[in-house]
């Protein structure tokens, strides 16, 4: 009993410790942000790897988006892929089982 409440603890404190990392509003254009950065490769696949507790969050706020606008295009976009393909086990491996 003890450590099924701990277990449910760890995983609304990894949640929320994730939610942390989500991207930001967006605005209407492909553009740096006001700080002048821009979304690479690296931070698309952090966000597709963290979309389906972002997608939780941001049916409750207005301040969370799934998919951060101020990105580099391409790079951004198929780090997004890779990182919500590792995210949501679309790893096809189930595909190569064989069934006997």
């Amino acid at each position: 009993m003890k450590k099924s409440i701990l277990f449910g603890l760890m995983l609304v404190g990894i949640a929320v410790l994730m939610a942390g990392c989500a991207a930001g509003h967006n605005p209407s254009v492909h553009t740096a942000n006001e700080v002048g950065n821009v979304a690479g490769f690296w931070r698309g696949l952090w966000h597709g790897m963290i979309c389906p507790i972002t997608f939780i969050i941001s049916l409750f706020s207005d301040n969370v988006s799934i998919y951060e606008i101020h990105n580099n295009g391409g790079w951004y976009n198929f780090g997004f892929l890779l990182g919500a393909g590792s995210a949501l086990g679309g790893s096809g491996a189930s595909a190569s089982r064989s069934r006997s």
